[in-house]
């Protein structure tokens, strides 16, 4: 379940959940989306008032008017870049020593919960394509 809480956010699916939340009967679905459960779950015991379809309404517009990079500070933090060592950063073929020092430190990024699954996962694989 924590990998569906670590994919990347779409500021458009979310805009949509949100701007849904307006018309059908309950509202709150896009902070589920987002990895707010708890938010999601006042919008639900509140579905009865108009408060969480007027919010709802307000913030399905401001994803929708934030561009990408202030969407994913706000949504996405845990999938922004990690920086590695610049040893890492251009890879020799016969440099596999350096490739295996940055998947360590990745790894312990991971293994600390500074990256996620998913996250650890991408960056392995892009660093052992660097080598074949």
């Amino acid at each position: 379940m924590s990998s569906l809480w670590s994919k990347p956010k779409n500021r458009k699916v979310a805009s949509l959940l949100a701007l849904t939340g307006i018309v059908s009967p309950v509202a709150g679905l896009h902070k589920f989306y987002l990895g707010q459960p708890g938010w999601g779950v006042v919008y639900l015991l509140l579905s009865w008032t108009m408060i969480p379809k007027v919010a709802s309404g307000l913030e399905g517009i401001w994803y929708l008017v934030q561009d990408r990079e202030e969407f994913d500070g706000n949504f996405n933090e845990a999938a922004t870049e990690v920086s590695l060592p610049s040893s890492a950063a251009i890879v020799d073929p016969t440099q596999v020593g350096a490739i295996a020092e940055a998947l360590r430190q990745l790894d312990q990024l991971r293994q600390d919960g500074l990256i996620s699954e998913y996250e650890f996962e991408q960056k392995r694989r892009q660093f052992l394509d660097r080598i074949a």
